[in-house]
């Protein structure tokens, strides 16, 4: 059975990936602060060289390639924000990227893709379907396959925004972290209770499709039909062959929420409005866990802003709404 990622994987990973990402800030919300009583802290992870908190577990995985690997070159799917950073991280170093997308990725995600030089492939209407391709590419031209959160290089990647935390806001009674696949939830996890023992972590998802906590209700990996979502990031299965994130979600996180659209709309408005931020529909569940109710605090919370990487066109539309409704294919 392979084994979980710990914290000394996560303190390697930081020293591996130092030069390569940016330690971004955390800032005290006077808004939800004064609001819930309790300090409430974001962490702007959103401020990523790549726009989200997936830089890191890209870099940390390329880094640790060795050069035979370097030289084949690496594969992955993606809803956006892997492949972004991927193809980001694969750029710098003078490596070959093919990153595989369904057609629910939204279009400004695959231009920046395209614009980092990677070569995209469109397949099928769920993220299940473009890793059929990539599982195609490995066989039949050897690439190296990367990917975006069920690999201990990633989830230990990611983790560093953990240690982050808890090292920016020590007393921390609470992590409210975005869940999908479970790299960042796991990583997050992994880094803050290794630190801080007491310390709770809440995964977020959105109620349409949330592929982990129908797994985690179920007792073991199942697929869900995935949806189109404000929250297009967390969309996707976790693989039925879920080898680390599945279990360490199970083991590690304290609770999950899941939001509905309006939801996570409000979350992006308050990010916007109160908080100056312009962040993407899943970067923004944190927050809207919080205006909806869906957690109890009692203590200071740290609450990820995890990508930025939205559509603006969908953005002006939720400023200007007080209600969305449900999206369409």
């Amino acid at each position: 059975m392979t084994r979980a990622v710990t914290l000394a994987d996560i303190h390697a990973a930081r020293e591996r990936i130092a030069n390569k990402v940016v330690r971004t800030p955390t800032v005290l919300s006077h808004s939800l602060s004064g609001r819930f009583g309790v300090p409430v802290h974001l962490k702007l992870e959103h401020r990523q060289t790549t726009g989200s908190f997936k830089l890191r577990g890209a870099s940390n995985a390329v880094a640790s390639l060795s050069a035979e690997e370097k030289a084949r070159g690496v594969v992955a799917s993606s809803t956006g924000n892997h492949g972004r950073a991927l193809a980001h991280a694969a750029k710098l170093e003078g490596m070959r990227a093919v990153i595989c997308m369904s057609r629910l990725v939204p279009g400004n995600k695959l231009d920046e893709i395209r614009r980092l030089g990677a070569d995209v492939r469109i397949v099928g209407n769920s993220q299940d379907e473009a890793q059929q391709e990539v599982e195609r590419l490995v066989a039949q031209e050897g690439l190296v396959m990367l990917p975006p959160f069920d690999h201990a290089d990633i989830i230990a990647g990611q983790g560093t925004l953990g240690l982050e935390m808890i090292e920016q806001v020590p007393d921390a009674a609470l992590v409210l972290v975005q869940l999908s696949g479970g790299g960042l939830a796991s990583g997050i996890a992994a880094a803050v209770k290794g630190v801080s023992s007491d310390t709770k972590v809440i995964g977020v998802s959105m109620a349409r499709g949330a592929a982990m906590k129908a797994s985690l209700d179920a007792g073991r990996p199942v697929e869900v039909e995935e949806l189109p979502t404000l929250a297009d990031s967390l969309g996707g299965g976790i693989g039925l062959d879920n080898r680390l994130t599945f279990a360490m979600c199970r083991d590690l996180l304290d609770d999950v929420v899941l939001l509905s659209e309006d939801e996570i709309a409000a979350g992006i408005r308050h990010a916007y409005e109160q908080e100056r931020e312009i962040v993407e529909g899943a970067g923004a569940v944190g927050i809207a866990a919080l205006l909806a109710g869906k957690v109890r605090v009692n203590g200071p919370v740290v609450v990820l802003l995890s990508g930025r990487n939205i559509d603006m066109n969908t953005h002006r539309k939720i400023i200007c709404s007080d209600a969305i409704a449900e999206p369409t294919a």
